[in-house]
């Protein structure tokens, strides 16, 4: 059983949404209850509780409640995993996390000084038993057991037809040390032959060169890069912020190959739905 924590103290943050373009204003709050849970107090406080059975995936992860969604929670929830906090209340006054830099530097930095306490109470873990694949044409997620002794390893292969990417690929052991310092500064990234086309379809209103790594058809415009291989790097970071939608400590060797969101989603919710495959630690 691992443990149950929350932050020891209100997180406030404020910034736009990169798809909406919109101001949200952010506040973490300690919680007890032992699960995650977003709120909007400007829709009469509805609620709804972080589940791989309310999410959608269009160039970001949305969870969905009755009354509302909120878009893009992957790089906080990926934070929130790698520090194990599973107990809190997510505030918001919009339909969007905001972006900030493109990373989850901010989130680490804000979840460092708030600091965790404890929650009653233990939590069991999601350790894989049997492996299983989801594909999708030449895309893939492979969740396996760990080897003797190991946690969770995150691997990520990713193909981009573009000088300065390429093919790169990256495996991590995933925790709080490793998330700091090799994940979470790497921002996400974007083409700018595509923004017209997304901006048509009310997405990437908020993308700008303060939070998206931007590349024409040659080159990166708003370099330098903070690693050589910054773009795996944010899919290991993305992946880890849909695997947090399990709500568990998750323990296995997970392996990405041109995997997006969608395809980590269908790998989430195939484990959440067959138990046969994963045994509680």
């Amino acid at each position: 059983m691992a443990r149950n924590r929350t932050i020891a103290r209100e997180i406030r943050i404020e910034g736009s949404g990169v798809h909406s373009g919109k101001i949200a204003h952010l506040t973490l709050r300690p919680s007890d209850s032992g699960e995650i849970v977003f709120l909007r107090p400007d829709l009469g406080n509805s609620r709804t509780s972080l589940s791989v059975d309310r999410v959608e995936c269009r160039n970001s992860t949305t969870l969905l409640g009755e009354k509302f969604k909120i878009r893009t929670i992957e790089h906080l929830l990926a934070s929130l995993f790698a520090f194990g906090i599973r107990s809190l209340d997510i505030e918001l006054d919009a339909d969007e996390v905001p972006i900030l830099d493109g990373s989850s530097g901010a989130f680490v930095r804000e979840l460092e000084a708030a600091g965790r306490r404890d929650v009653g109470g233990g939590i069991p873990g999601i350790r894989i038993a049997r492996p299983f694949s989801v594909r999708e044409n030449d895309a893939s997620i492979l969740f396996e057991p760990a080897a003797s002794g190991e946690g969770l390893r995150l691997s990520s292969t990713i193909v981009f037809a573009h000088p300065a990417i390429g093919t790169q690929c990256l495996a991590l052991d995933f925790g709080k040390d490793v998330f700091i310092h090799e994940i979470a500064p790497a921002r996400t990234f974007g083409f700018l032959e595509d923004v017209e086309i997304l901006r048509s379809q009310g997405l990437a209103l908020g993308a700008s060169f303060d939070n998206t790594v931007v590349l024409d058809n040659a080159k990166v415009l708003n370099g330098p890069l903070r690693f050589p291989d910054e773009f795996v790097r944010h899919k290991l970071l993305d992946l880890a912020g849909d695997l947090a939608l399990l709500g568990r400590p998750l323990f296995g060797r997970i392996t990405a190959h041109k995997a997006g969101h969608r395809l980590h989603l269908k790998g989430v919710q195939f484990l959440a739905r067959n138990p046969d495959y994963w045994i509680p630690q």
